[in-house]
């Protein structure tokens, strides 16, 4: 067969305008609003304007969390440090990031994270989009550079697509940033046997005198650990040592009044997270009780809240029931956070 070659030119230029007009135009983002379940006695969950939840950005931003293509050597997932089975939290007192280099605190749960109005345990980030800068930037940690990353996505045509039906743009920084922060909110954990209002039906005799004693005036836990997400937000001081080598939020402030002060957790899933304190150094609940019971380490920054108490070995165990009763199983067990 004979070819016509003065043609070929021009069949091969339409053919290559067809096959690329699709990827060199992005598509227009797809705004399905994504239904949010929140818990009874929760609030509203707060967004920016600019990252509203849409099925496409969680779905983008899921994929993200999973995927250890955002670490300088594509071998550290934020799910590494984050497992769903330990409500997004780790195992270990300070989890490894790339090459096996260990981060700078215990990893914490991501539990209703988007509730909090600091984020970390110094407060020192004010929204989740920044946050997500600080793992993946950290040298310990994903040691990475965020343009190098959204770079490195462009190079995956499915991350391409999926960030223009997100935010009907190429992948960027602000896509990246953007899309974890969504996912994140997600992680809605509100349905654990203590917050069922059939306590009798719900709780064991044992549970409901630990939570007698975690509200009353002898364990005295509420006084800090209230309200829908069992925290009060504060930073404290709660006596872990007489002198810190982790000064806490003093490395924001430089206020000396801030050494040796975290932010106080949620309670939520706290069965399931150990181990605890800003450095994992304490393994279990029952090393838990022992150090608050003990009234803390002598510190000047210790919070007068901090005060010893005794227990009796029953009223322990009946204190140590109700903080397994804080473990949702559904939110660890759920397939919309796979």
């Amino acid at each position: 067969m004979v070819t016509n070659i003065s043609v070929l030119p021009f069949v091969l230029a339409v053919l290559l305008l067809v096959s690329c007009k699709p990827d060199d135009d992005p598509a227009l983002p797809d705004e399905t609003p994504y239904v949010l379940t929140v818990p009874a006695g929760f609030p509203p969950l707060p967004a920016p304007d600019d990252n509203q939840l849409t099925v496409a950005r969680v779905a983008l931003g899921k994929k993200l969390f999973y995927d250890p293509v955002l670490s300088v050597d594509s071998t550290v997932a934020c799910a590494a440090c984050h497992r769903q089975q330990l409500a997004f939290s780790d195992a270990v007192p300070i989890s490894p990031g790339v090459a096996g280099r260990l981060g700078f605190r215990n990893s914490p749960t991501l539990a209703n994270v988007g509730y909090l109005p600091l984020l970390l345990k110094d407060g020192g980030v004010e929204t989740l989009e920044i946050q997500v800068l600080t793992p993946l930037t950290d040298h310990n940690e994903m040691d990475f550079d965020i343009g190098a990353a959204a770079k490195r996505l462009m190079h995956h045509p499915n991350y391409v697509q999926m960030s223009r039906l997100a935010y009907g743009q190429d992948p960027s920084p602000s896509v990246i940033v953007k899309a974890l922060a969504a996912f994140q909110r997600t992680l809605i954990s509100g349905n654990a046997p203590a917050d069922s209002p059939d306590t009798l039906a719900a709780l064991t005799e044992a549970q409901r005198r630990g939570k007698q004693l975690f509200f009353g005036n002898t364990a005295g836990c509420g006084q800090c650990h209230n309200g829908f997400n069992y925290t009060n937000n504060a930073f404290i001081n709660n006596g872990l040592y007489e002198v810190y080598d982790d000064p806490g939020r003093f490395r924001l402030t430089q206020n000396p009044s801030d050494v040796g002060a975290f932010r106080v957790p949620t309670l939520r899933n706290i069965a399931l997270t150990a181990p605890y304190m800003h450095n994992g150094s304490l393994p279990t609940l029952e090393a838990v009780l022992d150090h608050y019971q003990s009234g803390g380490k002598q510190h000047p920054n210790k919070s007068p809240l901090i005060q010893a108490f005794v227990l009796t070995p029953q009223q322990r165990q009946d204190l140590i029931a109700f903080l397994q009763a804080l473990t949702d199983t559904n939110f660890v067990n759920n397939p919309q956070f796979r």
